[in-house]
């Protein structure tokens, strides 16, 4: 069908392939927040990583739908504070589809995939879908336009705190040796850090990083996410886990 076919012609990018990309070279995932069921509509949270920098961006989609990615998509460009130039996804139909990919294409956006069923290849994004997404909201299910809201609010406040305050590991190499896949990884900075180190990043760029830096307070940003949160604990309270 379509799908396969548009599919079989984005090309296939592995962890190891990635080299040393300048940032703006991204993995993109979904993370679902169903609770314990698939059934029926449900918030999504798009996850965008930089491979470089590990900066991360978090946005919650109404549904699974095209035409919501290439806005969230959009959204994101205006946030990342320079331009993504590669787009790489799993296999997802929500992705591979007849929206997203010209779209990104359009926007001279590079678009790869990793390979079916194999978790590992997209092994950037995986890790902040885990130590940000479900840290945050957990794995209760959410739905609807209002919630859609109040978790707008926690990533705006999130986005902040992850990128210019917490320090995250990045993974260096990965080798299998026998049965065991041997991880190494960089010593712990924050996304904000590795972007003002970064040597192919323009100082205007890492100018207004700072600019930004010095605005932000973290124990507000805390409290922000905190009541977010108790909002959305409150929500699925209401409803019981079904």
């Amino acid at each position: 069908g379509f799908y396969s076919a548009l599919r079989r012609e984005v090309p296939i990018r592995r962890f190891n392939d990635w080299a040393n990309p300048p940032p703006g070279f991204c993995e993109i995932d979904m993370v679902a927040h169903g609770g314990t069921s698939v059934a029926g509509s449900f918030i999504q949270t798009l996850t965008m990583v930089d491979i470089a920098t590990g900066w991360t961006e978090c946005l919650p989609l109404v549904t699974r739908d095209g035409s919501l990615v290439v806005e969230a998509m959009t959204r994101a460009q205006g946030l990342f504070p320079w331009v993504i130039c590669c787009a790489d996804f799993d296999n997802d139909s929500a992705f591979m589809n007849d929206v997203v990919v010209p779209w990104c294409r359009a926007q001279k956006i590079e678009v790869t995939r990793s390979r079916a069923y194999k978790k590992n290849d997209q092994a950037f994004v995986e890790q902040k879908n885990g130590a940000v997404v479900r840290r945050l909201v957990g794995y209760g299910r959410f739905d609807g336009v209002e919630t859609a809201r109040v978790m707008a609010r926690l990533s705006a406040a999130a986005r902040l705190l992850v990128n210019f305050f917490q320090p995250s590991f990045k993974l260096k190499e990965k080798r299998r040796e026998g049965a065991r896949i041997i991880k190494r990884y960089h010593p712990p900075t924050t996304p904000y850090e590795r972007a003002l180190e970064h040597p192919k990043l323009p100082s205007a760029i890492k100018r207004r990083l700072r600019e930004t830096y010095r605005t932000l307070a973290p124990v507000q940003l805390l409290a922000t996410i905190r009541s977010a949160q108790e909002e959305l604990g409150e929500r699925i309270g209401k409803r019981g886990l079904r």
